[in-house]
């Protein structure tokens, strides 16, 4: 008879409902008790992001680390001696082989997940049958079929699911929502998004690639529900550049810029997408690309007469032009770099009066980079942006009211991801069919 870890491993990679319920851990936490965390994957972006932003309000809400989750033990060990030796851990920190034996414990009220890219759903999904709250890291998700499961499992458990879109927690894009939203922007006509480094060394760990041993880990169990494929270390550790543990650019890096046009615009999905790009300059055996291009279409599915276009673009090869987020009206522009809304490129008076209209021309003015102020309970040295996020979710934890990321927010950019990438790999036009929840390239499902 198959034991019980054998069972809940099949049921997490098969995505059935897992055999962890919300039922199986359900301790109510009172105002002043402890809320106790596991990491579930210890990644370079929990060590430089998320633990300072965890430790910077930890003392204040009463939060700790108890456990780490992850099947690489050199991982396991570097949590515990970084965590405990910043004070932030218990001191009966525990270093957990897998999720199984972290969820079997009870002394483990939520989890903050930072595991590879394409595993976050099925991970978040996990957590929350076993009745886990969870801080999940983007992309939510990198195939929709695991994008489906997590948010179906999200929305029956009911527990309180933060995904790391950091800018739904800071005040400059709370404040470009609320003015778009007043009516006062006018209509988006376009949006134009750029993510631009010069970086061969981007998602690449030669050091640790050359150290990790296939015995020190789980292959199989680190491959979930992907192809079983032999051991390969780049896959291990440079997932990023390697379809399809990661689609790389689109998940990495539009995701956050793409939810934002979700958010401030109302709408849930592209109604279509254009892509291409390639592998132009690092040639190191990647297969995600280094350039990469999308068009998107956005707006009503029953009206095509209204709506706006996303021109998205990001190099790895020449860091002009940064990251941008530029919003256009026909009264001007909001500029998510600058924080300004100004009247740039409005309709002028002077093209207005022959055709009979007025100029539409919005006033200037900054928006507003801090909000109300974070109480912390010591400088860690987390980035503002997260730390808000992460106060966030962790006063949604005490509150039990829905964080400002919650699952559907994830899933909504995981489809405008996924779409992107299929566009990219097909070269054709990609649609999304919001009913059925399928994703067409010329009028065909994909299946992904």
């Amino acid at each position: 008879m198959e034991n019980r870890r054998d069972f809940i491993k099949k049921s997490a990679l098969a995505g059935l409902g897992m055999s962890f319920s919300a039922s199986s851990y359900a301790r109510i936490l009172g105002a002043n008790e402890r809320v106790r965390v596991g990491v579930v994957g210890f990644s370079d972006r929990f060590r430089s992001a998320l633990a300072p932003s965890f430790a910077s309000h930890s003392k204040d809400l009463n939060f700790e680390f108890v456990a780490v989750s992850d099947i690489w033990s050199r991982r396991r060990e570097e949590a515990a001696s970084f965590l405990k030796g910043k004070g932030w851990a218990s001191d009966n920190f525990v270093q957990c082989r897998n999720n199984e034996e972290l969820y079997d414990r009870k002394d483990v009220d939520a989890v903050i997940i930072s595991t590879a890219d394409f595993q976050h759903a099925l991970h978040c999904a996990e957590a929350v049958e076993a009745g886990r709250d969870v801080y999940v890291e983007k992309p939510f998700a990198e195939s929709l079929e695991d994008a489906r499961k997590a948010l179906k499992a999200v929305e029956k458990s009911k527990k309180i699911v933060q995904v790391g879109s950091q800018r739904r927690s800071t005040p400059n894009y709370w404040a470009a929502n609320d003015f778009i939203r007043s009516g006062k922007f006018g209509d988006i006509i376009m949006v134009e998004m750029t993510w631009d480094v010069n970086q061969p060394g981007r998602w690449r760990r030669p050091k640790l690639v050359s150290e990790i041993r296939k015995e020190d880990t789980d292959w199989k169990r680190f491959l979930m529900n992907r192809p079983m494929v032999d051991w390969d270390p780049r896959k291990y550790l440079e997932f990023r550049l390697f379809y399809p543990y990661s689609s790389g650019i689109p998940g990495q890096w539009m995701s956050h810029q793409i939810d934002t046009v979700h958010w401030f615009s109302g709408y849930e999905h592209p109604r279509s997408v254009v892509a291409n790009g390639g592998i132009y300059l690092w040639k190191d055996g990647r297969v995600n690309p280094d350039t990469f291009t999308a068009v998107f279409d956005y707006g009503p599915d029953d009206d095509k007469s209204k709506g706006f276009q996303v021109l998205y673009h990001s190099r790895m090869t020449n860091e002009a032009g940064g990251t941008k987020e530029l919003y256009y009206s026909n009264g001007g522009m909001i500029n998510l770099d600058t924080n300004k809304i100004t009247p740039e490129g409005g309709l002028e008076e002077r093209y207005a009066k022959e055709m009979g209209m007025k100029a539409n021309l919005l006033t200037e003015q900054t928006l507003p980079t801090t909000g109300e102020k974070m109480v912390t309970s010591a400088n860690t040295g987390a980035d503002p942006m997260t730390s808000r996020h992460m106060r966030n979710w962790m006063e949604c934890v005490r509150s039990r009211k829905e964080p400002n990321a919650p699952a559907k927010a994830g899933f909504n950019h995981s489809v405008a991801s996924i779409m992107s990438t299929i566009a990219y790999q097909t070269g054709k036009r990609v649609t999304y069919d919001n009913i059925k929840q399928e994703i067409l390239a010329d009028g065909k499902v994909v299946k992904v």
